[in-house]
């Protein structure tokens, strides 16, 4: 049975959904994932909240 794209992108959450050390400087949750921001720099975003920081 083929997975859904929705289900990928669970996958690529749950799996990059951890950055040691990191909490979000709005809500405090250790739920974040590091994404690659604009021109290629490392940013993060909090996926309990949705705060985005560099």
């Amino acid at each position: 049975m083929p997975v859904s794209s929705i289900d990928q992108v669970g996958v690529l959450l749950g799996a990059t959904e951890w950055a040691p050390g990191l909490s979000c400087p709005s809500c405090g949750s250790f739920h974040v994932a590091q994404v690659l921001g604009d021109n290629g720099g490392v940013s993060y975003v909090c996926t309990a909240c949705g705060h985005s920081w560099s």
